[in-house]
């Protein structure tokens, strides 16, 4: 009797480097056309350490795609625990030390509403944060298996 193996080939989210996964995640929710911009988009900064707003056009779906890779890796997180992963040093006077500052919440909160909408986020009953939603999970999943992972070259040595 022949023994069949199967191998299983595919990648979750946790499987990619983060800088890739967001990048491909943000065109992919751009090109779904379904992610409807805040109107003050054009206006506003990311946290009250920054000095400037985002200088990229497409900062809104990198943001998003932030998110819902935080969520994914953490179930339960809310937006007070994503402000403060998002957060930054607040360094503004030189003659004072620098603390961490949150993130702006309202930016969070939008984006996480998006992802409600889109079927990729809910809610955990009960108030604990939010979690991925089965359909979510293999929307990012399948944009993870896309990604390109650059696999390390080891030189063996010669004894």
């Amino acid at each position: 009797m022949a023994e069949v193996t199967t191998t299983y080939n595919g990648k979750s989210v946790k499987d990619v480097p983060a800088q890739d996964f967001i990048k491909a995640f943000s065109v992919y929710l751009k090109s779904t056309g379904k992610v409807q911009l805040p109107g003050y988009v054009d206006f506003c900064k990311t946290g009250s350490f920054k000095e400037l707003g985002p200088q990229d056009e497409d900062w809104y779906f990198v943001k998003t795609a932030a998110v819902a890779r935080r969520v994914y890796t953490r179930h339960g997180v809310g937006v007070g625990a994503l402000r403060r992963a998002f957060g930054g040093r607040n360094g503004k006077n030189s003659t004072c030390t620098e603390h961490h500052t949150k993130a702006a919440g309202g930016i969070i909160r939008h984006a996480l509403h998006t992802l409600e909408d889109l079927g990729i986020v809910e809610k955990i009953p009960g108030g604990k944060g939010r979690r991925i939603t089965p359909e979510g999970q293999r929307q990012m999943d399948l944009v993870a298996a896309r990604v390109e992972v650059q696999k390390f070259h080891y030189i063996e040595s010669a004894e």
